[in-house]
């Protein structure tokens, strides 16, 4: 089936190859771009322009879902929009419908901290021009990019409650997602073991203590992306 089909023989993606590069240096543009005419782009954009992004990741993760079916991919023990970076996704397109504050006080951490490692980092297997490269750079772009266009255009900000928020939602979330790996024999975030491979997790400590690290180290860094974003004093 080429492009939509299941196997990689054809389109094995490589990190730091140049499509690597060119969907890094996209990031990095739009990025700017946004919030050079953050005030432009405040006039311009308009609750059209929301709903149809919101669609597009909609329609975007449908197919997604559809390419694994059709390519006997689907199982639940993986395919359960539960990561991170799945919940981002989730939460950018409510975002976008609804204008939620506390949305946005979630998919702040949630996106910066779990969609830019995946752009970096990502655990990809498909090469451009293939079917699943656009839907993973496009999802995880436009989970930093909904972000940024909420802080610099529209003006939303975290406050340290934004934090406090995050850990309610992750302690709350944590239960019931280690429910379900148990149910489906999953590993959703993580939460039942570590990764095959070598990772990050092999610092935090072994099972399941290193579940409390990764907490751990969560939150710091989301105390981080607050310093950063929170809205500065005026003097």
């Amino acid at each position: 089936m080429g492009w939509f089909g299941g196997s990689s023989k054809e389109y094995d993606f490589e990190m730091f190859s140049v499509s690597h590069f060119v969907i890094i240096a996209i990031l990095f543009l739009v990025s700017a771009a946004i919030f050079i005419n953050r005030h432009k782009l405040k006039q311009a954009i308009r609750r059209k322009t929301e709903v149809g992004i919101a669609i597009s990741l909609i329609v975007i993760e449908t197919c997604y879902h559809i390419w694994m079916y059709v390519n006997d991919m689907w199982d639940t023990s993986h395919a359960i929009p539960l990561e991170l970076c799945s919940i981002s996704l989730v939460l950018s397109v409510i975002l976008l419908l609804t204008r939620k504050i506390i949305i946005y006080e979630i998919l702040l951490f949630t996106a910066l901290l779990g969609a830019t490692q995946a752009i970096f980092t990502p655990l990809l297997k498909f090469e451009f021009p293939h079917f699943r490269f656009f839907h993973f750079f496009y999802t995880h772009l436009m989970e930093i990019w909904v972000v940024f266009y909420f802080t610099w255009v529209k003006g939303y900000r975290p406050t340290i409650w934004s934090v406090v928020k995050l850990f309610i939602f992750l302690n709350v979330l944590m239960p019931i997602i280690m429910l379900i790996n148990k149910a489906v024999d999953g590993n959703y975030l993580f939460l039942s073991h570590k990764p095959s491979g070598a990772s990050l997790l092999d610092l935090l400590g072994p099972y399941p203590w290193y579940i409390l690290s990764m907490e751990f180290l969560l939150i710091t860094l989301s105390l981080i992306v607050w310093l950063i974003f929170r809205k500065k004093r005026v003097q």
